[in-house]
């Protein structure tokens, strides 16, 4: 027996939404009591569904036309890629997990230890990604046994209603209770996904810093993300040619909608000139110094990023602004201007959600190090950095020395940050920021997180040490003992 579906919040009234969200709690614990009855085979079926009612071709084409549609952010055929991609290696990483009962047993500690379901997820999802992340978000939620709601943002409530019902097509095929996965009654409201956080009993919130901080402070644990504003150094040991296509891949996809996309590159000055022309043989086109004025006069109001570039494309973002798009003969693929600041007096310096890439010159590897380190203390402090390379133990020095909880070396950094097939990283469209971006984890958000760990303790043979053994070297070191 399935429940109703609760189509819109009749009131805003602060009384009556609070009601109707506690409702929609209750229909989820009821589901997720049922669900927590599945044994692993079941509990992956399910998991199964969700990731083929994003992944099967037709959906996955309607769903990345409807989040384009909706939203205006980013292009269909990368949405597609998005969405299968995501989905595919999150479900690899998945394949085999235990998730459910005994996961583990340490027998020299005498630890067993059993998963536990979380309950009900809010799940706070991004305009920029609203198919992708959400369906993310309910693989690993529900891979744990728990139930999820997904709080969509307003533009990208129509692409998250279009998946619930794709999902919830493959459940009735499975006898898996619809309101296992539901979403806030439209129209998406700041009230209802406040009361929402307070009635879950984990929220997962991804995309902008003030539901971030809203998630922070709704009395119910939380996992919030940071800012993203990646930087990528290239030195003077790099291949250009493969860094510029790297880079050009990434800053590009999806018209640069993800918090992974390079906004900045630092290119060390014997390199720079060979650098810049390998980045304009992959499309790159250089404003001079009168068009990167008027585009920063139009791309920031009042020093607030203006939605009217975000995930346009770059031939989009000159027409816009008005400046002459025909230099090279062809159309710009991404837009670069040239920067030596940093904050808000610099706006270029931070997050573009657009095909714009700011251009620094470095002196050499330790300037390039003092550049980064600069512009994270603007913005994006936490999330990653770039390298292109030859040295590898650069890499090594940049994660020892900048606030960054991911290094990622000679790679396309919009895919390789959220996990890709040629690396190791969890598949995730929310990455941890650790204490630098005001979170209170660093790795890729995966299903771990979902899920509480019961320890069963038994005795084991005493390893207690000797306090001679324990503190003789350094008694003698400082105490001359």
């Amino acid at each position: 027996m399935q429940g109703a579906t609760m189509d819109t919040i009749h009131s805003s009234s602060p009384e009556h939404v609070t009601q109707a969200i506690r409702q929609l709690v209750e229909r989820a614990r009821t589901a997720q009591r049922r669900f927590s009855t599945f044994d692993q085979q079941r509990i992956d079926e399910a998991v199964l569904a969700v990731g083929w009612a994003i992944m099967e071709p037709e959906r996955n084409r309607r769903l990345a036309e409807q989040a384009v549609s909706d939203t205006g952010l980013g292009n269909v055929p990368d949405k597609i890629r998005k969405n299968h991609r995501k989905t595919l290696g999150l479900l690899r990483d998945l394949e085999g997990a235990k998730s459910i009962g005994v996961i583990h047993r340490d027998t020299n500690k005498g630890i067993t230890e059993i998963a536990r379901p979380a309950g009900v997820v809010a799940a706070i999802t991004p305009s920029t990604n609203p198919g992708a992340t959400p369906a993310n978000k309910i693989i690993n939620a529900i891979k744990c046994g728990n139930a999820i709601i997904v709080a969509p943002s307003p533009k990208g409530a129509g692409t998250s209603r279009l998946l619930l019902e794709f999902i919830h097509a493959e459940f009735d095929l499975i006898d898996v209770p619809r309101d296992l996965v539901q979403m806030l009654p439209e129209p998406i409201s700041k009230a209802a996904t406040a009361a929402l956080m307070q009635e879950a009993d984990l929220v997962v919130a991804t995309g902008s810093q003030a539901n971030v901080r809203m998630a922070h402070t709704s009395g119910t644990p939380a996992f919030g993300v940071g800012a993203g504003n990646v930087t990528v150094v290239v030195d003077e040991s790099a291949d250009l040619q493969t860094a510029a296509s790297l880079i050009r891949q990434s800053k590009t996809f999806d018209n640069a909608t993800s918090c992974s996309s390079e906004n900045s590159v630092i290119i060390e000055a014997s390199v720079y000139d060979a650098m810049l022309a390998a980045l304009s043989d992959e499309g790159g086109v250089m404003l001079d110094a009168n068009s990167k004025c008027r585009l920063q006069d139009l791309m920031w109001k009042d020093g607030k990023l203006s939605a009217t570039f975000s995930g346009k494309d770059a031939a989009q973002i000159m027409q816009t602004a008005n400046i002459d798009n025909t230099q090279n003969g062809t159309e710009p693929r991404f837009l670069m201007v040239q920067e030596e600041g940093f904050g808000q007096g610099h706006p270029f310096s931070g997050e573009k959600l657009a095909p714009v890439l700011t251009v620094y010159k470095a002196d050499d590897f330790e300037h390039a190090k003092r550049i980064a380190e600069a512009i994270y203390g603007y913005m994006g402090a936490g999330h990653s950095i770039g390298l292109h390379t030859s040295r590898p133990e650069r890499a090594q020095d940049l994660g020892l020395t900048l606030p960054v909880s991911r290094v990622i070396v000679n790679q396309a950094h919009c895919f390789a940050t959220g996990g890709n097939f040629d690396n190791g990283l969890p598949f995730s469209l929310s990455m941890g920021c650790g204490t630098w971006g005001g979170n209170s984890f660093s790795d890729n958000m995966n299903y771990r997180h979902y899920m509480n760990i019961t320890r069963v303790v038994q005795t084991i043979t005493a390893q207690e040490p000797q306090a001679e053994t324990m503190f003789s070297h350094y008694l003698e070191k400082f105490h001359h003992v």
